[in-house]
């Protein structure tokens, strides 16, 4: 079986956990993670600083946040303005980092990726809907028309796929910027993740911008500062992952059921003792090739979808109320 295997996943954590679950350790990246108990709220840190880190992750060298809690789209207001403004504070650091300004009027241009007709790819668009846009007021009355000596001037786009456009989001998202010239960019995307148990309970923040497709194997052009010019802060919650994973995910189960069974304890050992990867292109082999394209994603997708996005939008809204 194949060592070197692809992950159907956009979460630099899960990209660290499977050099992990190997025992190869990659220099120039760096692991911290934090765990609030009574919040019932991991957050873990992921720093690639080195081009060799970013080669073997896959994934550029910058910054990747990763906020994990089971209430994210269970619809308490409480637990909502809470996760709401753990997120406003994470996204306030990549910002102060990158744009290197604080306490300052700033140009905010909100990018809503996705499909709107297709409910697990509506994160985006869903997001843009619930925002609270000051540009045009800004422009036309000027900043003191809301009432602040300080104003950050929030628009935003939903420029759809490239199925229903003939164009690449990028190209879209760049006219924009040579009109408009914000400060920077926050694009907002559903992603794929390789564990099941992330599903809808985890939001993704990165400085590295965003590449609309690449979880599903659908690579488009990105959304970073090299393409667009300006920062690109990507944030992305997971709504699917394909069928191996699922498989994968019961066989994992169905070890542990062996191990602890006496007489196909052996049976159980023998297979743990293969590794993450060799275990997932047994898995891929097995279902090819009727399943091995497929995507799944919750039954209730939809009412999860519709919170995650009022969250999301209400971190991006207290942030931009006032002054970074």
């Amino acid at each position: 079986m194949m060592r070197n295997y692809s992950v159907r996943t956009d979460l630099a954590l899960e990209e660290k956990e499977r050099f992990e679950s190997d025992d190869v350790e990659i220099q120039g990246v760096v692991l911290e993670e934090e765990y609030d108990e009574e919040q019932e709220l991991r957050v873990t840190r992921v720093e690639i600083r080195t081009e060799n880190g970013a080669k073997a992750m896959g994934k550029p060298v910058g910054t990747y946040l990763t906020l994990e809690t089971p209430e994210l789209a269970v619809p308490d207001g409480d637990r909502h303005i809470e996760i709401a403004r753990r997120l406003s504070g994470y996204l306030r650091e990549l910002i102060r980092r990158n744009t290197g300004r604080r306490e300052q009027d700033l140009s905010v241009l909100v990018v809503g990726l996705g499909n709107r007709a297709v409910t697990p790819d509506a994160l985006g668009p869903y997001v843009a809907d619930h925002l609270s846009v000051t540009r045009h007021i800004v422009k036309e009355y000027g900043k003191y028309a809301m009432g602040a000596d300080h104003v950050n001037m929030v628009s935003a786009i939903v420029p759809g796929v490239t199925g229903q456009t003939g164009m690449e989001s990028t190209e879209i998202v760049r006219g924009i910027v040579e009109e408009t010239h914000p400060d920077v960019i926050i694009a907002v995307d559903a992603l794929a993740a390789r564990n099941s148990r992330r599903l809808h309970r985890t939001v993704q923040i990165a400085d590295t911008g965003i590449h609309p497709g690449s979880g599903v194997g659908n690579n488009r052009s990105g959304l970073t500062e090299k393409s667009l010019g300006v920062p690109v802060i990507g944030i992305g919650v997971p709504t699917v992952v394909d069928a191996a994973t699922i498989v994968n995910d019961t066989m994992e189960n169905f070890i542990t059921a062996l191990e602890s069974s006496e007489t196909l304890k052996s049976v159980g050992e023998v297979l743990r003792s293969y590794n993450a990867g060799e275990k997932y292109e047994f898995v891929k082999e097995l279902i090819a090739p009727h399943l091995n394209g497929m995507f799944v994603t919750p039954k209730d997708v939809d009412e999860m979808i519709h919170q995650i996005s009022h969250t999301i939008a209400e971190s991006l809204n207290m942030l931009f109320a006032g002054s970074i």
